[in-house]
């Protein structure tokens, strides 16, 4: 018996120094449960489930900036062998994050915020480091791809998050959720892969300063990128630190940051939300593009993509998703909605919203959770509506407990579906990046009081631009302001 254990422990032993492998940045060996091929199948495979959940923001110059300066970025990396693939996404989101085996993202939403291309490198920097690092190998053995769509803070029910994930087409916005040493490793390799391309990463500390005011306003968007990041105010000191450092041993002084070039490659950038893929005013949803509308509860929260729009209240204990079929007639959808979702149906039959052919169903789904073995049963009420060559398909969803509470509200927004003929609503434009330079010393508020800005976005513009309303600019400075206001915002 005592042999066989040695011989078992032998055997743990091969098996443990088998899943080792050289970290690329550190050089010391860790245990490693993913192969690099691994690794490039995950992105591979997620890559274009992201590209068609958000779609590419299409500005060709931009793109060939990103790929240009990331490709020169991955030569000087731990892992020049890979393929990378840079790409931005069409979300207003700020955040930027990267896939294993090279794919990396950066939101229209997190471009519109840097003010200069030496912000821009030390993110893009930090992005390649978790690549090079093995971060998503390592985390892969813990805890699984997490998704990020607004709506999983919405959602209190861990079983409506599974239903919302079966339900819908493609998925999330998909980043790995990295612990702060992880992140702050990313963080120094950000300094050490912009600055071997010739960028001042101190920059990149001042970039820290703007996401630190983003999440410190309530009326500004909480920056995704800060939601498993260390503390900014911490992050710009070590950076701040680690610049020196590198700047010494690199010794190619001056480094550039290049600010006028930036700005003026995203003047005309789209800011916010793309009202043409739909937007929400006064307790409903307009779709200008596909021309139909539909209510909303108030006091709904709503989270609008390419694929689905979901919906719920702040309690989380409900919840609305509307998406596109790939079925062309009502009753064919709700079939095979019934079978991929393993549904029970109460009741069902063939209805009129506003002049167009549905099917209607309430169904019950039972789920079991793996780890409890405890039972979920949740009360579903969907619509299936067809209108304009496409059928549009909507799920509310609560507790079965809870339904008798929510079923007047799902109601009252699938039936409220219908055509979108108002003009004013129809023919909302984006709103977009203006760089204007400043004619005379001035300070940054006269600007925008000299460029008619509204007001009650003073503050969201001086963080737009990483500047105090009361800060002096000189003659010849180019600031971004806004074109195209949307009375919407500022009211």
């Amino acid at each position: 018996m005592k042999l066989l254990s040695q011989f078992g422990g032998f055997v743990a032993l091969m098996v443990f120094l088998s899943s080792c492998a050289v970290n690329p940045v550190t050089g010391k060996k860790e245990l490693m449960l993913m192969s690099e091929k691994q690794e490039i199948a995950i992105g591979k495979n997620a890559d274009p489930q992201i590209v068609a959940q958000y779609g590419l923001y299409q500005d060709q110059t931009i793109q060939s900036f990103i790929d240009r300066k990331g490709q020169e970025m991955a030569k000087v990396s731990h892992r020049p062998n890979l393929k990378y693939e840079f790409k931005v996404l069409d979300s207003d989101v700020v955040n930027a994050f990267a896939l294993p085996g090279g794919y990396v993202y950066f939101t229209r939403g997190i471009l519109a915020h840097f003010n200069n291309e030496a912000e821009f490198a030390g993110v893009l920097g930090h992005e390649i480091g978790h690549i090079t690092a093995r971060h998503s190998a390592k985390q892969q053995t813990k805890a699984q791809l997490a998704q990020v769509l607004f709506i999983g803070g919405m959602i209190a029910s861990p079983a409506f998050r599974t239903f919302a994930q079966s339900a819908q087409q493609g998925l999330g916005l998909l980043f790995l959720k990295f612990g702060r040493d992880a992140e702050s490793q990313s963080d120094r390799l950000g300094v050490e892969y912009s600055t071997k391309i010739g960028y001042d990463a101190d920059q990149m500390a001042n970039f820290f300063k703007t996401l630190k005011r983003m999440r410190g306003k309530s009326a500004q968007q909480i920056p995704t990128f800060l939601s498993t990041h260390p503390d900014p105010g911490d992050r710009y000191n070590k950076v701040k630190e680690k610049t020196k450092e590198w700047q010494a041993k690199d010794g190619k002084s001056p480094y550039d940051v290049n600010r006028d070039s930036y700005l003026r490659m995203i003047d005309g950038l789209m800011y916010g939300e793309d009202p043409n893929q739909g937007y929400v005013e006064n307790d409903y949803f307009y779709h200008p593009q596909l021309k139909f509308q539909f209510p909303i509860p108030r006091d709904w929260r709503l989270a609008n993509s390419p694929s689905q729009v979901q919906m719920a209240p702040k309690d989380g204990k409900a919840m609305m998703v509307m998406s596109l079929a790939p079925e062309k007639d009502p009753r064919t959808a709700a079939q095979n909605i019934v079978q991929k979702l393993k549904l029970q149906v109460i009741e069902s039959g063939q209805v009129n919203v506003h002049g167009n052919p549905a099917f209607a169903m309430l169904s019950l789904l039972v789920q079991t959770d793996q780890n409890s073995g405890q039972q979920n049963r949740l009360k579903i009420m969907t619509y299936c509506i067809q209108y304009g060559g496409n059928v549009y398909v909507f799920h509310g969803v609560s507790a079965e407990k809870d339904f008798v509470a929510f079923q007047r509200l799902f109601q009252q927004t699938m039936e409220g579906f219908r055509q979108l003929n108002d003009p004013n609503k129809l023919n909302v434009k984006p709103e977009r990046i203006k760089v204007v330079s400043v004619p005379k010393p001035m300070s940054l508020q006269q600007l925008f009081a000299a460029n008619n800005m509204p007001s009650k976005r003073y503050n969201e513009l001086a963080i737009l631009n990483s500047m105090e309303l009361s800060q002096q600019l000189k003659a010849g400075t180019l600031i971004k302001i806004l074109s195209d206001i949307n009375p919407r915002k500022s009211k």
